[in-house]
């Protein structure tokens, strides 16, 4: 097959860059349809070989464009890199800064265990079960010392609470 790829090279690669629009896509194409012939080993298509080295051309060119479809550009990193900082809006800055100063004085305001259950399910991720069993109270004081939490915290940030279990869930409470 080397053989063969290397006797119609020059008609694999006007072929290739008529029908890809670019010498350098064909050139790439037949550099990879040469690895994939070295791979190959002994193996020879029982039919029309040339026609089978095309379509493997041809096919490289396509695994290579779909890769590159894949990747950003130099251009789509640059834009992305001078989308720093410097685009933050100073408004929506300081209202994020209090409201999470708000946030903390609502949590320092809250009783120990409230304040321990609400991290535990909200910033832990912890199962309801889980926190019951570590505080050695049954799911459902947990669920109550969670809701006033939830309460105490959405009111301190002038925020509706939107329940997420139970009747009524989705809903502002």
């Amino acid at each position: 097959m080397r053989g063969l790829l290397l006797e119609h090279y020059e008609a694999f690669r006007r072929r290739l860059r008529r029908r890809l629009g670019s010498d350098d896509l064909a050139l790439d194409a037949l550099q990879e349809t040469w690895l994939r012939v070295e791979r190959m080993g002994a193996a020879q298509p029982q039919r029309n070989p040339v026609a089978y080295l095309f379509r493997m051309a041809v096919n490289a060119a396509s695994d290579q464009r779909a890769a590159q479809g894949r990747v950003l550009s130099a251009v789509e990193v640059d834009a992305l890199m001078d989308e720093g900082v410097d685009h933050l809006d100073p408004a929506a800055v300081a209202f994020d800064q209090a409201q999470f100063a708000a946030l903390a004085a609502a949590l320092d305001e809250l009783p120990a265990r409230q304040r321990a259950i609400l991290i535990a399910a909200r910033i832990d991720q912890q199962p309801i079960d889980a926190i019951a069993h570590q505080h050695g109270v049954s799911s459902r004081m947990i669920g109550k010392d969670l809701k006033k939490a939830l309460q105490h915290c959405a009111g301190r940030l002038e925020r509706p609470l939107v329940q997420r279990f139970g009747p009524g869930a989705g809903k502002p409470s």
